[in-house]
């Protein structure tokens, strides 16, 4: 799918949302417990199911990023699926240490 900056997203597993922050240049398949991601108005498949080993979560307010697609989003709801694209998992990207001010 081709997302752009501001995209909303909803797992079709799970309670997780994300909001996209940093787009990639090409298409990705934005996905959330094993499962493609969907736009949140869209009706749940009753069939879909967390696929073992993207079940370690998603944190709420927390930035998810792929260094190789440059693609960054935003959790704006947690749940029990973990974010990737395709069956690369997004690392949870850490906070930018300030200098100190002594």
């Amino acid at each position: 799918m081709q997302v752009k900056p501001g995209t909303k997203l909803r797992s079709s597993v799970c309670s997780t949302e994300v909001v996209v922050v940093r787009a990639p240049t090409t298409e990705v398949e934005l996905c959330c417990g094993g499962q493609p991601m969907v736009a949140p108005d869209s009706a749940p498949a009753a069939d879909v199911v967390l696929v073992e080993g993207f079940t370690g979560g998603t944190l709420i307010g927390k930035r998810y990023a792929d260094a190789e697609t440059g693609i960054e989003v935003l959790s704006t709801k947690g749940g029990e699926g973990s974010l990737s694209l395709g069956a690369e998992p997004l690392s949870l990207k850490d906070a930018k240490s300030l200098p100190s001010s002594d």
